[in-house]
């Protein structure tokens, strides 16, 4: 396989793997609430704005940057990102809904966002590390 086909594969992997992680965190957090069943489209209102968060900012952080996402050294760069993504999907979400934001659901998004992301972007590191 030629660079430039593998480079593409390698960034719709992580691009996929972000926005499934993504969709995991906001399902996780609906079931822990007991609510995954009957969200309904309130699901979306959660997911939509914390994935436009996400990929508002996570290029200006280098997180789809090759290079850089090969590098176990730069995996503090998505769990920066979400400390910045998290709020502003909160933002998003509480405009879209035209309700308050309540930080505890900020601080909540923010831990368990970037935990679910540092933990897919290890698992991407050792992924791409046994295929190249």
């Amino acid at each position: 396989m030629n660079p430039t086909s593998r480079n593409k594969k390698h960034l719709a992997l992580l691009l996929g793997g972000d926005s499934l992680t993504l969709a995991l965190v906001t399902m996780i957090g609906f079931a822990s609430h007991g609510t995954l069943g009957s969200a309904g489209v309130r699901l979306a209102t959660t997911f939509a704005p914390l994935v436009v968060a996400w990929f508002l900012v996570a290029p200006f952080l280098g997180l789809y940057n090759l290079s850089l996402s090969r590098d176990l050294r730069n995996l503090w760069r998505p769990v920066y990102a979400m400390l910045i993504a998290a709020p502003f999907a909160a933002w998003l979400r509480g405009v879209l809904l035209n309700e308050s934001i309540i930080p505890l659901f900020v601080a909540v998004l923010i831990a368990f966002g970037a935990l679910a992301i540092f933990a897919w972007r290890f698992a991407y590191y050792f992924l791409v590390s046994r295929i190249d």
